[in-house]
């Protein structure tokens, strides 16, 4: 980007080119000539990972939503609108691909075992941010930690997974997400 660009549009200008890419995803194929992938066909890695990361987003949207209120600084609270728009677009994506694929959108007990776990943002951890004194730099470093958790998740799908349309979607979550730490982290520097 430009050096005059200001921080605050390096911060919303990759989440929403990423509202814009994920909201034209249907959960069927990008060749509209080409039937999307069939539930038989698709692999447990790209549903475990869809159903991984459904909990997971809904966590950050937790965090982002306490922000509206409770964030004092314009930057953290536009960071925090930014992502919870991205977000929850990418939520219903997610549910349109599993929904699609007739498979449920939680994964039974004790599933993701096998898979590493789910990267996990602690409730408590969560919970309290809520009641945090100095909110804006809590806010800010437990949602690095949570993006980092998305990052891991997406680099696994983009080796792993199958469908080409979800690990295409997974490598933009990877880049995203990066992107938002690193300007999180830049912003945090600002706080202290």
């Amino acid at each position: 980007m430009a050096a005059g660009v200001t921080p605050v549009l390096r911060i919303i200008a990759p989440a929403l080119a990423a509202v814009l890419l994920v909201s034209g995803c249907s959960g069927g194929s990008a060749d509209p000539g080409t039937p999307p992938v069939k539930a038989a066909q698709q692999q447990p890695e790209d549903v475990m990972f869809l159903q991984m990361m459904l909990p997971h987003h809904e966590q950050g949207l937790q965090m982002v939503r306490m922000a509206r209120t409770r964030a004092k600084n314009g930057k953290v609270r536009t960071l925090a609108a930014a992502i919870e728009a991205t977000q929850s677009t990418e939520v219903t994506t997610m549910k349109g691909w599993l929904t699609s694929w007739n498979q449920p959108l939680t994964a039974p007990a004790g599933s993701h075992q096998e898979h590493g776990g789910m990267p996990e943002t602690a409730a408590r951890l969560i919970k309290g941010l809520g009641g945090s004194d100095a909110f804006d730099r809590d806010f800010l470093n437990l949602m690095i930690g949570h993006q980092d958790d998305a990052v891991q998740m997406a680099v696994t799908e983009s080796a792993d997974g199958a469908d080409p349309e979800v690990k295409e979607w997974a490598h933009q979550v990877e880049q995203s997400r990066r992107g938002q730490i690193k300007d999180m982290l830049a912003l945090l520097k600002t706080l202290r």
